[in-house]
């Protein structure tokens, strides 16, 4: 029987009081409530396009701006996925893909590597997408890697509609990070590196 790969977190700072549960072998199911609109939907559609069950409830300073609550948001879910992997025992590691979202194409390529490192190249034209700053999307990924301990690649391959390409950047690592987090019976158990160790 496979072991639960789950893991929830309370966070509470002078600018955000979270409470976040994941769980990797799930089937999409999202319960977000961040207090920021466009948030909530990128995180349902991360949760829906990754086929993990993803709830988030948070309550946070947005009357100065969304920055904090979708860093720390970013910082648990982070650490809900180092947690639930664990040592790693069985995991594809590697997860790919290239995404179409209209007339955006995003590549996305994750290594569960044990070590943080974050190559960003969308060019979002927007400032803002409703009342969502959109270079908050750089500081989502990078704060989620360095809490996951990932490697994580997002290139924009084309795309215009700043809407589209945060879109497709969400959806893209979801659907890379499913393929990674995923179990291969052909690794009966190990460690998917030849240090023996990730």
């Amino acid at each position: 029987m496979m072991k639960m790969r789950t893991a929830q977190i309370e966070r509470k700072t002078k600018e955000t009081d979270i409470f976040l549960s994941l769980d990797l072998d799930g089937s999409g199911k999202a319960e977000i409530d961040t207090g920021v609109g466009f948030l909530d939907h990128m995180l349902t559609l991360f949760a829906h396009h990754g086929r993990f069950d993803l709830a988030v409830k948070c309550k946070g300073d947005t009357q100065v701006d969304a920055h904090h609550t979708t860093e720390d948001i970013a910082i648990c879910l982070g650490k809900c996925f180092a947690e639930a992997l664990g040592d790693m025992r069985g995991v594809t590691r590697y997860g790919d893909i290239l995404l179409p979202m209209d007339e955006t194409l995003i590549q996305c390529a994750v290594d569960l590597s044990g070590r943080s490192c974050l190559r960003y190249g969308l060019e979002i034209p927007a400032q803002k997408v409703g009342d969502f700053d959109t270079e908050l999307t750089e500081e989502f990924f990078q704060s989620f890697v360095r809490s996951a301990n990932i490697t994580l690649h997002i290139r924009q391959l084309d795309g215009m509609n700043s809407h589209h390409i945060i879109e497709g950047a969400f959806k893209a690592v979801a659907r890379a990070l499913a393929k990674a987090v995923k179990i291969d019976p052909a690794l009966a158990g190990e460690v998917p590196s030849s240090k023996g160790v990730l």
